[in-house]
């Protein structure tokens, strides 16, 4: 089992900047892929930005250029820095880990974390 901890959400302006957080954990052998996805209101969820612990990273097309996924392996932390943030990118944010375990690899998720962008 692994349980992912979200922080740092909240409320911006336009143009503003936030940075997310998700340190997981729990009785896994390694944590493979990490990720944020997201969600609005009456929208699909949809990929934020993902990373492998080779620190290959991979953007949705709407955040290239403004967002920065990173990672420290060792306490299987990962972070989001939001720059040039708009209201579009209003929605709640989860983190997502791929773990193996003597079961196999599982995905978990967060509860996810509120964005708000507004004048």
């Amino acid at each position: 089992q692994m349980q992912l901890v979200e922080s740092g959400g909240g409320s911006v302006q336009p143009g503003g900047s936030l940075t997310l957080s998700c340190t997981g954990s729990g009785t896994v052998f390694l944590v493979d892929i990490m990720g944020w996805y997201r969600q609005a209101p009456g929208k699909e969820r949809e990929l934020v930005a993902t990373i492998k612990r080779t620190l290959i990273t991979n953007y949705g097309d709407t955040v290239k250029g403004r967002f920065t996924i990173s990672r420290d392996n060792l306490n299987n932390t990962i972070y989001l820095q939001m720059n040039r943030l708009e209201p579009d990118d209003s929605a709640v944010y989860y983190c997502k880990a791929r773990a193996y375990a003597k079961e196999g690899p599982t995905d978990y998720w967060g509860q996810g974390i509120q964005v708000t962008v507004s004048a």
